[in-house]
C-alpha cells in the first residue's frame, strides 16, 4: 500500500486529535452542566420545601380536624406556582395530608427518605423513587409553635423532566462540538500545508536522505567546515576540521562557543555585517590557513554562519607541484629549442655541402650528449634527479650558461620514504635562482655548479653560482622572509619554499660564499626516515 504523504498525515492526525479533544470536552461539559442543573433543581426543591414548611397557614392546617381539606389546596397552589412535579405534605408519621393524586392521600409516604426530617429535624435534598417515579426531592420538617416536629414537606422534580432539560443542552453542546471539529479540520489543513511549505515540499524520507547525503558530502570535502548559529554556538563540524585543529575526533565541539575553539575567529563579525569573507588568511592554533566565511540566511534574517578553511601549506604544496611541472616543461622546451638550433645548423651545412663540418658537429653533439647520459647513468641513477639535471643542462645551453655537474656527484637511488617532489623542488628552486643571479653577467662569466652526493647517513646538495653573492645583511633574512634582489613584486618566494621543503624533509640548509665568487647553498637531508610533520 502506498504510504501517505506528510501533508495528508499531518492533516489526518490533526483532524482526529482535534475531533477527539472536542468530543471529550463536549462530554465533560455535558456532565458538568448535568450536575449543575441537578444541583440547581435540588436546591430549588429544597427552597420551596423550606418556604412551605414555614408558612403559618401550613402549621395551622395541621391543627384542624381534617388537615387534608386545608393543606391539599395550599399544596396544589404551590405546585402550580413553582412548576414542581409534586408537593406532598405528611404528618409526623409520614401519612400524606396532601398529594397531587387525591386517592393517595391518607397513605404512607414512600421512598424511605423521611427519617432525617421527621426524626432529626433536618432539611435536605434526596434522590428517591416515589409513586410518581424517580425524582429529586427537597425535604423540610414542619415545626409547631413549641418547636415540635408535626409534619414534613416534600417537593419533587421528576428525573425524566430534568432529562428533557439536559436534552436541550445536548443540542447546544453538539453544535459547539461540530463547530470546533470543523475549525480543527480547517486548522489542520492550514497547518499541514504550512509545515510542508516550510520543509520545501519534502517528505520525511527525502529529508532523511538529504541529511545523510549532506553528511557524506561534508565529510568527503578535504576542507575543514564549521557552522555556528546566531549565538556563535557550534552546530556542525566535519572530520577535516578536527585534523586541522589537531584535536581528537572524540573531542566534543558541538554546543561549544566558536570563541572557545578558535579565539581569533571572525565569524561573529560576519554575522553582524552580513557580508562574506573569501580567501582570508589567518592563524589557527599556530598554523597559517586560508579561510572563507559566509553568513547563513533564512529569508532576510541571519541565523548563523559557515566557515571553511584549509592550511596554507596545502596550497603551497600544490604551487610547488605546479612549479615543478613548469620547470619540466621549460626544460623540455629548452631541449627542443636547442635540438632545433643544432638541426638547423646541420641542415645548413649539408646544403652548403660542408659535409665534414656537419659530421663534426654531429659527433660533437652526440659525444656531449652521450657523455652526459653516461655520467647520469653511472652517478645519478634516480630518474627524477636525472630528468631535472638534464633539463637544466639544456636550459643552461639556451641561456649561454656553463652548467657544471660536479664529477664527485654520486647518488644511486633515493630512499622510498623520501618525498621526491620536495627534493626536486629544492634543486629546481636553487638552480633557477642561480641562473637568475648570473643572467646579467657576460657569457664567459656565467657559471653554475651543482653537486649531488650521498653518504651513509645523508644526501648532500650544493648549488653554487658565479654571481655577486648575497649581501651580509641579508644572510639571516633570505630564508625566512620574502627577499629578492629583483624589483618585481612576485619574486622572493623561491628560497622561502626551499627552507620549508628542507624542514619538511628534516634537513638543514646553509649559505656561504663559494669558490666561484657567488652564493653557495648547501643542503643536508638525512636518510634515516625522519619526516617533519607540519601538523605538529
Amino acid at each position: 500500500m502506498k504510504k501517505r504523504s506528510l501533508q495528508s498525515r499531518i492533516f489526518l492526525f490533526g483532524a482526529i486529535f482535534v475531533s477527539l479533544v472536542a468530543i471529550v470536552i463536549g462530554i465533560s461539559f455535558y456532565i458538568i452542566i448535568s450536575h449543575a442543573v441537578e444541583q440547581q433543581v435540588g436546591e430549588r426543591a429544597l427552597s420551596i420545601a423550606k418556604t412551605t414548611a414555614e408558612r403559618p397557614d401550613i402549621v395551622a392546617g395541621f391543627r384542624t380536624e381534617n388537615p387534608s381539606e386545608v393543606l391539599q389546596p395550599i399544596a396544589s397552589a404551590i405546585q402550580e406556582s413553582t412548576g414542581a412535579e409534586y408537593v406532598v405534605i405528611g404528618n409526623e408519621r409520614g401519612i400524606r395530608y396532601a398529594h397531587p393524586i387525591e386517592e393517595r392521600i391518607g397513605q404512607k409516604m414512600v421512598g424511605d427518605d423521611n427519617e432525617q426530617a421527621l426524626i432529626h429535624g433536618e432539611s435536605y435534598v434526596s434522590e428517591a423513587t416515589g409513586t410518581l417515579g424517580k425524582a429529586l426531592r427537597g425535604k423540610a420538617p414542619v415545626f409547631d409553635e413549641d418547636g415540635q416536629i408535626i409534619g414534613i414537606i416534600s417537593v419533587g422534580f421528576l428525573k425524566d423532566n430534568i432529562a428533557t432539560i439536559f436534552a436541550q443542552y445536548i443540542n447546544n453542546i453538539a453544535y459547539i462540538v461540530l463547530i470546533a471539529i470543523s475549525l480543527g479540520i480547517i486548522g489542520s489543513s492550514i497547518l499541514a500545508r504550512n509545515i510542508k511549505k516550510e520543509l520545501f515540499d519534502l517528505e520525511p524520507t527525502e529529508i532523511a536522505n538529504l541529511f545523510t547525503e549532506r553528511n557524506a558530502l561534508i565529510e568527503s570535502v578535504r576542507e575543514a567546515i564549521i557552522t555556528v548559529d546566531a549565538n556563535g554556538i557550534i552546530r556542525m563540524v566535519n572530520n577535516a576540521a578536527y585534523e586541522i585543529l589537531s584535536l581528537p575526533t572524540r573531542t566534543e565541539l558541538i554546543g561549544r562557543s566558536i570563541k572557545e575553539v578558535i579565539p581569533n575567529t571572525s565569524l561573529p563579525q560576519v554575522m553582524e555585517s552580513g557580508e562574506g569573507q573569501l580567501d582570508r588568511t589567518m592563524e589557527i592554533r599556530g598554523k597559517k590557513a586560508i579561510v572563507n566565511r559566509i553568513p547563513i540566511r533564512v529569508g532576510d534574517e541571519i541565523v548563523g554562519a559557515v566557515s571553511s578553511f584549509r592550511l596554507q601549506s596545502d596550497f603551497d604544496r600544490l604551487a610547488e607541484e605546479l612549479s615543478q611541472v613548469k620547470q619540466y616543461t621549460e626544460a623540455l622546451r629548452a631541449q627542443t629549442h636547442e635540438y632545433n638550433n643544432s638541426l638547423y645548423t646541420i641542415s645548413g651545412l649539408i646544403q652548403l655541402q660542408s659535409y665534414d663540418e656537419a659530421l663534426d658537429m654531429i659527433h660533437i653533439e652526440t659525444a656531449e650528449h652521450q657523455s652526459l647520459i653516461q655520467f647520469m647513468t653511472k652517478r645519478l641513477q634516480d630518474p627524477f634527479l636525472g630528468g631535472i639535471v638534464i633539463g637544466f643542462f639544456n636550459r643552461a645551453k639556451e641561456l649561454k650558461i656553463r652548467f657544471i655537474l660536479d664529477e664527485d656527484s654520486n647518488l644511486e637511488k633515493l630512499p622510498q620514504h623520501l618525498q621526491k617532489n620536495l627534493l626536486v623542488s629544492i634543486i629546481g628552486n636553487l638552480v633557477t635562482n642561480a641562473f637568475e643571479a648570473i643572467e646579467v653577467l657576460p657569457e664567459e662569466q656565467r657559471i653554475v655548479r651543482i653537486l649531488i652526493v650521498e653518504t651513509d647517513e645523508e644526501i648532500l646538495i650544493e648549488v653554487e653560482d658565479s654571481g655577486t653573492g648575497i649581501a651580509d645583511n641579508l644572510y639571516e633574512k633570505v630564508l625566512l622572509e620574502k627577499v629578492s634582489t629583483k624589483s618585481e613584486n612576485d619574486r622572493g618566494y623561491g628560497l622561502m619554499k626551499v627552507k620549508e621543503n628542507v624542514n619538511d624533509l628534516g634537513g638543514v640548509i646553509a649559505i656561504e660564499t663559494g669558490d666561484l665568487g657567488g652564493a653557495l647553498f648547501i643542503v643536508s637531508i638525512p636518510k634515516g626516515g625522519y619526516l617533519y610533520d607540519k601538523a605538529n
